[in-house]
């Protein structure tokens, strides 16, 4: 980069958070949050921030359900991208990558960028970028080279997917990063597409562990292709729901379910059918458990004997 390559990148930025472009461009208005919200300078040279070992253990923390149902999806993401020059990061709800994966090779060079455990990428202090910018607008996007606010991280290309939590409320970013300039559009466009699988794998990772005890239905969304997924109880009540299952049946995000008949939430017969099936297994299976012992499996079911005597008659299973 020469010397003259911060003035001119800080001039076109002011340039256009000047002219007004901040009302029809994201980009722009993320730039007009870095200068004029958190007071950045685009030409400032000051290394990126990061937590103290103390601070990042406390960090990873309270997010441990998120970290831990991220691990293989982040084994594959980097699998198919780490060849290629990237990491994959993963940061909580405040832009702080708490997990990461790389080439050993590379980790110098990642580690010079701030593309690191425990750096603070928000737009407070990183100005746009791919985590911070995420954080802030909760949806898929690419910040690449001179997209970026800093003059000093222009050489990064960075790919971030929001994560959404077992309530479908916001709970970090999933980011592919590259400091390689042979970076083209077309693999680009192929790290998204990754990134954006593997988020929605740790999503579902994370909301079958949330409700481990319960059923998990696969919805449909409206071009056919799976919606989401909901918990149902033993009683046939939906009692969670994944963001793009709640999308598609109209129940708000990022709180905990009022439970719902399942029927009444599914649909009629197209519940029945999923649930039919599915509840007459996990009886099946509590039985032979209990060795036949009714008392018992209810127990194990966390239903009253008298419920469970009415879903073996519903199915016709002999005990």
């Amino acid at each position: 980069m020469n010397g003259q390559a911060p003035q001119h990148h800080a001039a076109r930025v002011e340039a256009a958070i000047t002219s007004g472009q901040a009302a029809r461009s994201a980009l722009v208005a993320s730039w007009r949050r870095s200068s004029r919200l958190h007071h950045l300078d685009p030409s400032g040279r000051g290394l990126s921030q990061r937590l103290t070992d103390a601070e990042l253990r406390e960090a990873r923390e309270r997010i441990a359900p998120l970290l831990a149902a991220a691990q293989g999806a982040m084994d594959r993401l980097y699998q198919a991208v780490g060849a290629a020059g990237c990491c994959v990061l993963l940061a909580d709800g405040e832009g702080i990558p708490v997990d990461r994966r790389g080439v050993s090779a590379d980790d110098a060079t990642f580690q010079s960028w701030g593309l690191w455990t425990g750096a603070l990428w928000s737009e407070e202090h990183e100005g746009t970028n791919g985590i911070g910018t995420c954080v802030v607008e909760q949806r898929p996007l690419t910040i690449d080279r001179d997209q970026h606010f800093f003059t000093r991280n222009t050489l990064l290309s960075c790919t971030a997917v929001p994560i959404y939590d077992h309530e479908a409320a916001f709970a970090g970013v999933l980011d592919v990063s590259s400091c390689r300039a042979d970076r083209t559009d077309a693999f680009s466009n192929l790290i998204a597409l990754a990134a954006g699988e593997a988020a929605r794998r740790i999503e579902a990772d994370l909301f079958r562990r949330a409700f481990a005890h319960a059923r998990i239905v696969l919805t449909q969304a409206a071009d056919g292709q799976c919606g989401g997924l909901v918990a149902v109880d033993a009683d046939d009540l939906v009692i969670g729901a994944t963001r793009s299952a709640r999308a598609g049946l109209g129940l708000p995000p990022g709180r905990a379910l009022r439970p719902v008949p399942a029927a009444d939430l599914l649909g009629g017969d197209v519940a029945r059918d999923h649930l039919a099936g599915g509840q007459r297994a996990v009886l099946q299976r509590a039985l032979l458990r209990a060795g036949g012992n009714v008392s018992a499996a209810a127990k194990a079911l966390g239903v009253s004997r008298a419920t469970l005597h009415r879903k073996l008659k519903r199915f016709e299973l002999n005990h």
